[in-house]
């Protein structure tokens, strides 16, 4: 196994084409099956799928194309470190996200990242913050964003932006009175339907803890639905299907027009910190590392903030 086998076959699965793949790396197509074939027989897997469409990764392919990247990219940062010229820029930063930073925070963070490094290449990941971390340690995303620590493998986290969760219900006349009568949540809260977020979601997880530290227990809520769609969620709440809790980030519209109400969660507040997340296993590529910089500049005074590891 070889590094030029590698580059083929990584090519060969972003394009989902021999002949496309042969095109950009400058080659002939029986060379590219050739590397493939070599790489294939070598691991004794298969990793590419021909079909009427084209080619796709197996499963397996999946995996190595995940490792393959990163060998590649690493092969690029110490021809750039050691004096060899290479192009600093081109790459993919693969990020995973979880519903709040990737919705809320992330598209002023690669807006910006896209100013200042035009060349760099973004590929943004949706998911709940356990799918997060599953990829991560897969290596199929770089670095990831997520509402809750989940200790998992080597993972490292920078916690860099306070974001808060409430308890949404409609702004119904019920509700107002609650409000403004400043109602202990504990007293109510059990006898309302509730819509939750799914079981994944770092939302969840951060509210059962808030809850139960006022002694409630969230599985002993009277249930109305598992959501995974916070808009879904939003609408239904609106339309009186039960009360929910969700980020203040995610409702900031529905509560300046109105359609909502929002109760602090607990009296110290539902906050929650949201979190950059890496395998510390794995060297960081360039495009990374530059990612984790702004993130610092933008959002924390100290460069040297602190790191928690989760074991």
């Amino acid at each position: 196994m070889n590094l030029k086998q590698l580059e083929a076959f990584v090519k060969v699965a972003e394009t989902k084409s021999f002949s496309e793949a042969a095109k950009q790396l400058f080659l002939t197509q029986p060379t590219i099956s050739a590397h493939v074939s070599a790489l294939e027989k070598e691991l004794n897997t298969c990793f590419l799928i021909r079909n009427t469409r084209g080619v796709e990764l197996s499963e397996s392919g999946k995996e190595l194309y995940a490792y393959a990247v990163q060998m590649l990219e690493i092969e690029k940062t110490i021809k750039g470190r050691f004096g060899k010229e290479i192009k600093p820029e081109g790459n993919v930063l693969r990020i995973g996200a979880s519903t709040v930073p990737a919705q809320y925070i992330l598209p002023n963070v690669m807006s910006t990242f896209h100013a200042e490094y035009p060349g760099e290449k973004l590929k943004l990941f949706e998911t709940d913050s356990k799918g997060v971390i599953d990829m991560i340690l897969s290596h199929h995303i770089d670095i990831g964003f997520t509402g809750t620590v989940i200790e998992k493998g080597n993972c490292k986290y920078l916690p860099f932006y306070e974001d808060e969760l409430v308890v949404l219900t409609p702004a119904n006349e019920k509700f107002v009175e609650k409000l403004c009568g400043g109602q202990i949540l504990a007293d109510w809260i059990m006898d309302e339907p509730v819509i939750l977020r799914e079981e994944g979601s770092g939302t969840k997880k951060e509210a059962e803890k808030m809850l139960a530290e006022q002694g409630i227990d969230i599985k002993k809520m009277k249930l109305a639905a598992l959501m995974e769609n916070q808009e879904t969620i939003k609408r239904s709440v609106s339309k009186g299907m039960g009360v929910t809790i969700l980020s203040k980030l995610a409702a900031e519209e529905e509560l300046k027009n109105g359609t909502l109400l929002a109760f602090p969660l607990g009296s110290q507040g539902g906050k929650r910190m949201i979190n950059l997340v890496y395998d510390a296993e794995y060297p960081l590529l360039p495009a990374a590392e530059r990612f984790i910089k702004m993130i610092k500049r933008m959002y924390l005074k100290k460069e040297n903030t602190g790191i928690g590891e989760c074991k």
